[in-house]
């Protein structure tokens, strides 16, 4: 953000002290849900850093069940969701410095279903299930070897669940073995097309790997993706593309109305080329979607009152 310019001192001296503060820590982004896809409000989402330092954070998800946590110390940290009368869940995941990490959803049964379809599943299902808790299980305490061995014996007998591959990719991913990680993704891709978190994984290992070309190329080829399309806009703009950041958030913004970040990076862009009106529009539509990012709501809310004529 510090490449941002705009016209006249006192303006261009509160867009870099703002980009400045956001510079220092991450947010994370999420949302959960029910096995039917609808949001789960008031689940409490719990985020420990893994890099031996005590830190963790805890927030709840909103009626639509988003949740947002800022100020976070960047690194890699075990999420866990709970939520009364839910089976709890958990992933892993990097938080990155700056910018917004969108966080794969998560889905929750509640105990009552969980407990019935146990009961009422046959012996293979009951198998796979304890096999899949194991192999996870052991991704959880970084036994990454025995954790791959168990991922593959569900393979050998169930070779077409798309969350297992998802789960290969993101070990491979954290042991920067870029070749098994983009294998195992595209594999959750073939197995469940337009699969939105094995989209943005296969682009954050592109990203992570500095393969621009196929970056590009999954960007045209997920073009409908927003947290593809996000993530993108995100690389474009931390490497001084502009433009290609504008487009990219244009995109994201389209695929996914209910998100307002994407207007608040659009407004920061469009004040870095001095397209006031333009700038203030998009500032402007990104308060009124009631972002819960206090950070950039001050920063737009300082740069509107800059921008502004004053009466």
């Amino acid at each position: 953000m510090k490449r941002l310019f705009v016209t006249g001192g006192l303006l261009l001296a509160f867009a870099l002290a703002g980009s400045e503060a956001r510079a220092q820590t991450g947010t994370a982004r999420g949302k959960i849900m029910d096995d039917k896809g609808q949001p789960i409000q008031d689940a409490v989402v719990t985020l420990e850093y893994q890099g031996g330092v005590t830190r963790k954070y805890e927030t709840k998800t909103n009626k639509k069940g988003e949740y947002t946590q800022v100020g976070i110390y960047p690194g890699n940290y075990k999420v866990t969701v709970n939520k009364e009368g839910y089976q709890g869940g958990f992933l892993e995941s990097h938080i990155s410095l700056g910018e917004p990490t969108y966080l794969p959803d998560m889905k929750l049964l509640t105990r009552a279903a969980a407990q019935a379809a146990a009961a009422g599943s046959d012996k293979g299902r009951e198998e796979l299930v304890a096999s899949f808790k194991k192999a996870t299980d052991l991704t959880q305490e970084g036994k990454y070897d025995e954790a791959i061995a168990a991922y593959n014996e569900i393979v050998a007998k169930n070779p077409n669940i798309p969350e297992v591959q998802l789960n290969l990719g993101y070990i491979y991913r954290q042991r920067k073995d870029w070749k098994a990680a983009e294998a195992a993704y595209k594999k959750a891709l073939e197995l469940k097309p337009g699969y939105s978190e094995a989209n943005a994984a296969l682009l954050g290992v592109y990203q992570e790997s500095g393969q621009a070309d196929k970056v590009a190329e999954l960007a045209s080829s997920a073009g409908s993706d927003p947290k593809v399309q996000f993530n993108l806009a995100v690389s474009y703009l931390n490497s001084g593309k502009g433009e290609e950041a504008l487009a990219a958030f244009q995109k994201a913004s389209a695929a996914d109305t209910s998100n307002p970040e994407p207007y608040f990076y659009m407004g920061t862009i469009l004040v870095g080329q001095n397209k006031v009106p333009e700038a203030v529009a998009s500032l402007e539509k990104y308060l009124s979607m009631n972002p819960s990012n206090a950070q950039n709501v001050a920063t737009a809310q300082g740069l509107l009152q800059a921008l502004k004529p004053k009466k």
